[in-house]
């Protein structure tokens, strides 16, 4: 499921940060409703082995309603409405590329495409958003985006809003490149999100190191 994150991740689980941060999890889990599933937590890192990472997308927490996170940021399984952030993020895609998924919000083509859908923190307690920001995802993620920065491939990191926009300093390596802008909810999308053209900057980047540019429209069928 996670075909060469293996090291990463055997080693940051050893850390007791992370111990604490699993013994959290569960007991939250036997309270009540914790999403995603148990089996999704990682879903990011499965659907994109390190050296296929093209594009880089970071979000905040998954999404807290049920039947929505599925372990990719800002993406819904196929028949779940596309949350607020989500319509940001079609519309702007199809003003800037003219590819139009506005008929569902399922971004796994995208995860095909070598793009790492990876939010800050990888579970939220339902209805409560940002509910386990500061139990330890942060340093399992924050360790995600140092293993990317060593690699020798240029990666572009699209950080949207305030907590994605905290890991890049953590992007070093000179042939990276870093886009930041607002954050695609309705709250601040109007703030230096809309507009930004984040998906042809990125392709624009990758031409420039003779990167196959992201075919934003793949795996979308209405």
């Amino acid at each position: 499921m996670t075909a060469g994150w293996e090291d990463l991740i055997a080693r940051e689980s050893r850390r007791p940060s992370f111990v604490d941060l699993t013994a959290f999890v569960t007991a939250e889990r036997t309270r009540g409703p914790v999403h995603p599933s148990d089996d999704r937590v990682l879903a990011a890192l499965g659907a994109v082995p390190p050296g296929a990472v093209k594009v880089v997308i970071v979000g905040q927490d998954p999404y807290h309603g049920p039947d929505q996170a599925h372990g990719l940021a800002f993406s819904v399984p196929r028949g779940t409405p596309a949350p607020p952030s989500l319509r940001n993020i079609l519309r702007e895609l199809r003003d800037d590329t003219g590819v139009d998924r506005t008929g569902h919000g399922d971004l796994s083509g995208w995860a095909r495409e070598g793009v790492l859908l990876l939010n800050r923190v990888l579970t939220v307690r339902e209805g409560e958003p940002n509910s386990h920001a500061g139990r330890g995802w942060e340093a399992f993620t924050d360790a995600v985006i140092a293993a990317l920065d060593s690699r020798p491939r240029r990666i572009v990191f699209l950080l949207w809003g305030v907590q994605a926009r905290a890991v890049a300093r953590l992007v070093t390596a000179p042939h990276h490149v870093v886009l930041e802008a607002a954050h695609p909810s309705p709250l601040s999308a109007h703030r230096g999100f809309l507009g930004s053209r984040p998906f042809s900057r990125a392709d624009a980047a990758l031409a420039e190191h003779g990167i196959e540019p992201v075919d934003w429209g793949a795996g979308y069928e209405p």
